[in-house]
């Protein structure tokens, strides 16, 4: 029974990953908040105050200025 809404939810978060786009406010899943200033394949530049972060883009946790729907590719 938790199989079901769990994959509904990696599907939703691999489509969030995939719309990740430069300019996008975005929280890690450590809680560092920051702007995305570059995108590679599997790898986010985000600044954060005055320091520029390499991070991977799996731990990204959320997209802050736009929603979940927004952000689902058409």
């Amino acid at each position: 029974m938790l199989i079901r809404p769990q994959r509904r939810q990696q599907e939703r978060h691999r489509q969030l990953l995939a719309s990740l786009q430069r300019g996008d406010r975005i929280v890690t899943s450590g809680g560092i908040i920051g702007e995305v200033v570059h995108l590679k394949d599997d790898e986010v530049t985000v600044k954060s105050a005055e320091s520029r972060l390499i991070v991977q883009r799996s731990n990204i946790a959320n997209i802050l200025n736009r929603s979940v729907e927004a952000a689902k590719p058409q």
